[in-house]
């Protein structure tokens, strides 16, 4: 299994699917299925049974599914596109993810 570069509240772009050329922000990361789970992108229909019991309507609802990772490409703000992802060792000693491209540090402060 590779290592997830991809964090909860990145902004990412999706690069392949029937939503290619959208981007989100990454709700939940699921590493044992390698994918991640992304804001207002790959909608399904989810057909809901009527529950008089727990008092629930039923009929259909939709709602995100994940997305594999290999989809997706972190978005970088100074290139306005989705761009690889390196990692560098700090002095420090701690690892930040960098652009491919530009060389910013993609690390919320």
């Amino acid at each position: 299994m590779n290592k997830m570069l991809i964090k909860k509240n990145d902004m990412v772009v999706v690069t392949k699917g029937k939503d290619k050329g959208k981007s989100g922000k990454v709700l939940v990361v699921l590493p044992e299925k390698d994918s991640a789970i992304v804001e207002k992108i790959n909608f399904v229909k989810e057909f809901i049974r009527r529950d008089q019991s727990k008092n629930v309507q039923g009929g259909v609802m939709e709602k995100e599914a994940p997305i594999h990772i290999s989809n997706l490409m972190i978005f970088c703000s100074e290139c306005a596109q989705g761009v690889r992802v390196k990692t560098t060792r700090m002095d420090d000693g701690s690892k930040i993810r960098i652009c491919s491209k530009c060389d910013v540090s993609l690390e919320k402060q």
